[in-house]
C-alpha cells in the first residue's frame, strides 16, 4: 500500500509541475501576442503617416514650386512647342 501511495504522490507531483509549466508558457505566449499586436498597431499608424507623407511629396503645386524656385525651370513657351504624333514623319 505504501508503494502505491508513493507512486500516486509522484504522479501527482509530476502533474502539478506539468500544469505550472503549461500555465507559465501560456502566459508568456499571451504577453508575446499582446506585444506583437501593439507593434502591428504602431506599424499601421506609421504606414498611414507614410502614405500621407508620400501623397504630400507628390502634390503638383509642391513639384512646381521646387521646379521654379530651386531648379530655375519655367513653363514652356507655346510658340516654341511642337507636338509630335505617330505620323509626324509624313
Amino acid at each position: 500500500m505504501a508503494k502505491l501511495n508513493l507512486l500516486l504522490l509522484a504522479v501527482l507531483v509530476a502533474c502539478a509541475l506539468g500544469l505550472v509549466t503549461s500555465q507559465h508558457k501560456a502566459r508568456k505566449l499571451f504577453t508575446d501576442l499582446e506585444r506583437e499586436h501593439n507593434r502591428a498597431r504602431e506599424l499601421d499608424v506609421e504606414y498611414g503617416r507614410l502614405q500621407l507623407e508620400a501623397s504630400t511629396w507628390g502634390l503638383h503645386t509642391r513639384v512646381e514650386r521646387i521646379a521654379t524656385g530651386a531648379l530655375g525651370m519655367r513653363p514652356a513657351d507655346a510658340r516654341r512647342t511642337r507636338l509630335a504624333g505617330r505620323d509626324a514623319s509624313r
